[in-house]
């Protein structure tokens, strides 16, 4: 397994899942994309949960929309830590996933980003692997600062 596996419930999720994988790959990271649903095959996705760690997955981002107990349900069966990413579904413009993601039990913490946030979903694992992997930790500091250097080149070139 990837070091950073993420799950979708629905191939329709690839594209807000995409931007994920783009800045997972663009900063080294091992990332892999996998279709699983918490509703339509829970036996495939508790064994995928349960067996992550020792695959030697480090952080799992699961991306679902509508009633969106992917991230839920993986997170009660890792230790692994857990990121859900709402989708935007034709219901509720994605409040539904968004909240269906965000108010777990206590007990049971999924880190939850913007519904559609994959880059942030991407970011966030990447950060988590950074805590003890000094050179990514430098690879975040200089895209931080050239988000910096950019914001700075835009007020330049906007001041009126």
């Amino acid at each position: 397994m990837a070091t950073v596996e993420i799950i979708m419930g629905s191939k329709s999720d690839i594209e807000s899942t995409m931007p994920a994988v783009n800045i997972c790959k663009e900063f080294g990271v091992d990332v892999s994309v996998r279709v699983m649903s918490a509703h339509r095959t829970p036996v495939e996705v508790t064994e995928f949960a349960r067996n992550a760690k020792r695959s030697g997955t480090k952080v799992i981002i699961a991306v679902a929309g509508k009633a969106a107990h992917l991230a839920g349900f993986i997170a009660a069966n890792t230790v692994l830590p857990v990121i859900g990413l709402p989708v935007k579904s034709s219901f509720m413009d994605g409040m539904d996933s968004l909240l269906s993601t965000v108010m777990m039990p206590s007990g049971v913490p999924v880190a939850t980003v913007a519904v559609g946030g994959g880059l942030n979903a991407g970011l966030l694992a990447v950060q988590i692997l950074a805590v003890a992997d000094e050179g990514l930790a430098e690879k975040l500091s200089a895209y931080k600062q050239k988000m910096r250097d950019d914001v700075i080149a835009a007020d330049k070139e906007i001041n009126i």
